[in-house]
């Protein structure tokens, strides 16, 4: 201590009469002027990033939404609903480069980190990554900053949010509080059918309860019009429909350029999402995560962790480039899973569907036993079975639904599906020639272990 003030007096020999200590201090945090500058240019070329339609509309509504709350210093939360393919993410990442340039401290933040990953990869351009990555943070750091420390917190995947952080999720509390304690500002981007961990925890309910605690503006809003999946809202519907989600009333069919294929053999589908990633490398391999992640350490895709013997099929869990999977030219030998694909798009994706999934007696049966021991997505579901049976099996047919939901409606083109059980396989084909007449059945959810029978035969490609 001595030896520091004797080198302040020596090299600050002046007292500070400019108080510029107290601003400092008391002082708001900026984007630099040079990011200010080229944030805007960093989205021209990126087509991904343009907004259309109702895209617009929105983004006026909530860009006048968050100066208002600056301007008259009122807390304000901003609850945006949409579905898949309708421009959540395009939406949150124009806010995000429109509130830098002018000069607002703004961060896009998610749970998951694949997204924050990939598209502040995409938006480096001439920066230095730690100057982009600041702008992208994860939802678990909220906990220990003061009251609207950030003036703009853009929330994508809110559905993701959880009830505690840190690693063993006991610090702070319920992230969608700490956010809006934390931000004058807040957005939530939010789809409630994308709950794919026992953890997820994000609801509007919640949004709404903590912004009246804290006194907070409320808007709604929402993205209706559908820009994956090639416009069809029909195969949305149709999907909600097959997957008993939801009863919708489009279930009959889709409409549009919708390229959705069922797969007889993994190797034919692999093939067919390869020669579509030749083009232009925006097409991966998806699957549910029924195969054992490697233990920590392993980095190489030589081992293929994803296996089907009776088709002499094997591929690795995206080992190599978890962080930037989806644009990494040599992510189409690997697997993509839940966690690396959430949030992100492609053109086309060829989906694995495994065994948590099955057909069976006229029934689509979740088989909550079928999914990987390394998975910490459904880590306490079985304490909860236990415990309380009927709300574990609705949580259960909620996530394994909601993720294979999610799987096939990553590909803006196409979806290509292979079901390692062949009567699920045989679902699918009737539900989409049109000869399947449907019921809405109730959850059905595995409590033991059923092993069933493997079926080795083989068919020609059905589309």
């Amino acid at each position: 201590m001595n030896n520091l003030r004797n080198f302040i007096k020596t090299y600050i020999p002046k007292p500070d009469t400019t108080n510029i200590m107290e601003s400092i201090e008391h002082g708001k945090l900026r984007p630099s002027k040079a990011l200010q500058d080229s944030i805007l240019s960093m989205l021209k070329g990126n087509k991904e990033f343009v907004l259309i339609d109702d895209q617009k509309v929105e983004f006026e509504r909530i860009k006048k939404a968050a100066l208002d709350a600056i301007k008259n210093n009122q807390k304000t939360v901003y609850i945006v609903r949409g579905g898949p393919g309708t421009g959540k993410s395009v939406v949150a990442i124009n806010l995000l480069a429109e509130c830098i340039h002018n000069g607002y401290m703004a961060q896009y933040v998610t749970s998951n980190a694949a997204p924050r990953n990939v598209y502040s990869t995409m938006l480096q351009k001439g920066f230095k990554k730690t100057e982009i990555k600041a702008l992208f943070q994860g939802s678990g750091t909220f906990h220990t900053r003061s009251k609207n420390a950030l003036q703009i917190a853009i929330v994508d995947e809110a559905h993701r949010l959880r009830e505690k952080s840190g690693m063993y999720q006991n610090e702070g509390e319920d992230q969608i509080k700490e956010i809006i304690n934390a931000s004058l500002f807040s957005v939530f981007f939010i789809d409630r059918n994308q709950r794919v961990t026992f953890k997820d925890a994000g609801t509007i309910d919640k949004i709404l309860k903590f912004s009246t605690e804290q006194k907070a503006l409320v808007y709604e809003g929402a993205l209706e019009s559908q820009f994956r999946c090639n416009g069809s809202d029909g195969y949305l519907a149709w999907l909600d429909n097959v997957l008993q989600i939801a009863e919708t009333a489009n279930y009959d069919g889709f409409e549009g350029d919708y390229d959705f294929r069922i797969f007889d053999d993994p190797n034919a589908m692999y093939a067919a999402i390869k020669a579509k990633n030749e083009i232009n490398n925006k097409s991966r391999v998806l699957a549910g995560y029924c195969w054992d992640w490697p233990k920590e350490g392993r980095t190489t895709s030589l081992v293929k962790d994803i296996q089907i013997p009776e088709h002499n099929f094997g591929i690795s869990w995206n080992l190599g480039n978890s962080t930037t999977y989806a644009i990494d030219p040599d992510s189409i030998n690997e697997a993509g899973c839940i966690h690396t694909t959430q949030g992100l798009e492609f053109e086309y994706v060829g989906v694995i569907i495994g065994d948590d999934l099955r057909y069976e007696n006229g029934k689509l049966i979740v088989d909550i036993n079928k999914r990987a021991k390394t998975d910490q997505s459904i880590k306490g579901i079985k304490k909860l079975l236990k415990e309380n049976p009927e709300e574990g099996h609705r949580i259960a047919n909620e996530i394994v639904k909601n993720t294979y939901r999610t799987l096939m409606t990553r590909g803006q083109k196409g979806c290509y599906i292979y079901c390692t059980n062949k009567e699920l396989a045989n679902y699918f084909k009737l539900a989409y020639n049109h000869q399947l007449s449907y019921t809405y059945n109730e959850p059905q959810v595995a409590l033991a272990e059923q092993p069933l029978a493997a079926d080795k035969t083989n068919s020609n490609t059905t589309k």
